[in-house]
């Protein structure tokens, strides 16, 4: 299993490239901007980008989507962000965001194959409408759901205080302690780590 962390933008998002270390097929998760960055591991690794994918649509984890050449998987619930500054907050930060319209609209429970691995589609609303995590071997990717010691903001427009919670609580917490967790933004963790330092 290939797992990489590029750290991206101004926000310090994390990218990862997640595939198969033999095949070196990968999908791209969350690239948020400095494509070239991203580009230049994916050519030095040798490695062959399927899709991107986009636990979300706020622009510091789709900005680089278009540049790669290949089809775009959100959740329906985001699938609107790419094309809307307003809601990808892009128009915030004093730029208009715009990236290409999603190929594929994922759904709670989605088996995505890579190679001899899969990425399971997790819906985990709150800090968006459409948020996912995607699971894989002892392993889950948690967008801006989960990081090290916190949990997403929900005080932009279409958060939810309540749903980010219950989606911690009812899909993330239900899975093994031993499970590391790869956060938007921040150091990994465990979902072990994670139960002992979050009071709901």
């Amino acid at each position: 299993m290939f797992i990489k962390r590029i750290v991206v933008g101004p926000l310090e998002s994390n990218c990862y490239l997640f595939g198969d270390e033999t095949t070196k097929e990968i999908f791209v998760v969350d690239p948020g901007g400095d494509y070239r960055k991203i580009k230049s591991v994916i050519d030095k690794d040798g490695l062959n980008p399927k899709a991107v994918i986009n636990t979300h649509g706020h622009g510091d984890h789709i900005g680089a989507n278009k540049e790669f050449g290949i089809p775009v998987w959100i959740h329906r619930l985001d699938a609107d962000f790419l094309m809307d500054p307003s809601k990808n907050l892009s128009s915030a930060f004093g730029f208009l965001l715009r990236t290409k319209t999603a190929s594929r609209l994922l759904e709670d429970g989605d088996i995505l194959n890579i190679g001899k691995y899969k990425l399971e589609v997790i819906h985990t609303p709150g800090h968006t409408p459409g948020s996912i995590c995607l699971k894989t071997e002892r392993a889950v990717f948690t967008g801006d759901t989960l990081f090290c010691e916190g949990i997403g903001r929900t005080d932009f427009a279409y958060g939810s205080e309540k749903d980010i919670k219950d989606s911690i609580k009812e899909k993330l917490f239900t899975l093994d302690d031993g499970y590391v967790i790869y956060p938007g933004h921040g150091p990994e963790s465990t979902i072990g780590h994670e139960k002992q330092g979050i009071c709901f």
